[in-house]
């Protein structure tokens, strides 16, 4: 009963904070989006995925990852870690599409001035969600949580800690597509990070996460015997 009180408070305080983005004008790029894509899943998650922000099917669609980059994490999600995509959390750092030029054909990450608009409410769908981990897709997301110099190459696979949550960067599902897809030596790291997440869930990583500065790596993972014989179709 508490625990099913608690989803239905966190639900409602989504809810709140959906209505407090209104039919938001914050940034130039409500001039362009025909949906805000607000983000999806169940309040309750242990696992949230940030990635940067929505794209031409999002925008139809005000979901998060519908397109070819959200069938591949959807397949992450269902297939390699054997959860329902229901079950996490999938949101953005911006909840309208960038596009090159304002010229709404190519997407584009977002800039300071859309992420300094709209990242406030991401950090305010964190703090109601209080997820086990987080998995932030792609440089974009990863460097506004963290503030990292490094870029995703670097950054993948290794723990931060973001206010206290788990965090663990890896390639956007997009950067995988553009790089080879199915035969993409990227699909092998991004299911080694996410057997890092998995390996966490399951309280198998022991150490304790110190509270440190957001930008910090704060722990390793321990060496783990790698598995060359198996990875999950995820495509």
């Amino acid at each position: 009963m508490k625990s099913d009180t608690m989803s239905q408070d966190k639900a409602k305080l989504l809810e709140e904070l959906r209505a407090e983005i209104g039919d938001c004008r914050r940034c130039k790029l409500s001039r362009t989006r025909t949906n805000i894509v607000f983000g999806e899943g169940n309040p309750e998650a242990r696992v949230m995925f940030i990635g940067e922000g929505p794209g031409r099917d999002e925008d139809l669609q005000s979901r998060p990852f519908v397109g070819r980059a959200g069938i591949l994490l959807t397949a992450i999600i269902e297939k390699g870690m054997k959860m329902k995509r229901e079950d996490v959390y999938i949101a953005n750092v911006v909840k309208c599409r960038p596009t090159v030029d304002m010229a709404f054909v190519r997407d584009r990450p977002p800039d300071e001035e859309e992420t300094a608009a709209c990242g406030g409410f991401l950090k305010k769908q964190i703090a109601i969600i209080r997820p086990n981990v987080i998995v932030t897709l792609g440089n974009p997301s990863t460097k506004f949580l963290l503030g990292l110099k490094d870029g995703i190459t670097k950054a993948h696979g290794r723990w931060f800690l973001y206010e206290g949550i788990p965090v663990l960067p890896t390639y956007h599902p997009s950067f995988v597509l553009r790089n080879g897809g199915d035969a993409s030596p990227l699909k092998k790291d991004v299911w080694e990070d996410i057997k890092k997440v998995l390996a966490r869930l399951a309280g198998e990583e022991k150490a304790e996460l110190p509270h440190r500065a957001q930008s910090e790596v704060v722990i390793e993972s321990p060496e783990e015997k790698k598995d060359d014989e198996y990875i999950p179709t995820l495509f």
